[in-house]
C-alpha cells in the first residue's frame, strides 16, 4: 500500500504541507479539524484535493 494523499489537521494554501504536496503532484487536503483523531491509522481514505475533501473508503 502507497501514500498517494495528505490530510493535515491545520494549514492553508500557502502552508508547507500544501506547497510540497503541489509540487510533488500529491492531493492535498489541509484545515481538516481533528484529522488525526477521527481517521483511524490503516484507514483507506480517498483525498481529492481539488474539491476538499477526505472520504474514508474502509477502516482497518
Amino acid at each position: 500500500m502507497s501514500q498517494e494523499g495528505v490530510v493535515v489537521n491545520v494549514g492553508a494554501i500557502a502552508s508547507h504541507a500544501s506547497i510540497v504536496s503541489r509540487e510533488l503532484g500529491i492531493p492535498c487536503v489541509a484545515s481538516v479539524a481533528d484529522a488525526s483523531l477521527r481517521i483511524p491509522d490503516g484507514s483507506i481514505i480517498t483525498v481529492d484535493g481539488s474539491a476538499g475533501t477526505v472520504v474514508i473508503d474502509q477502516l482497518p
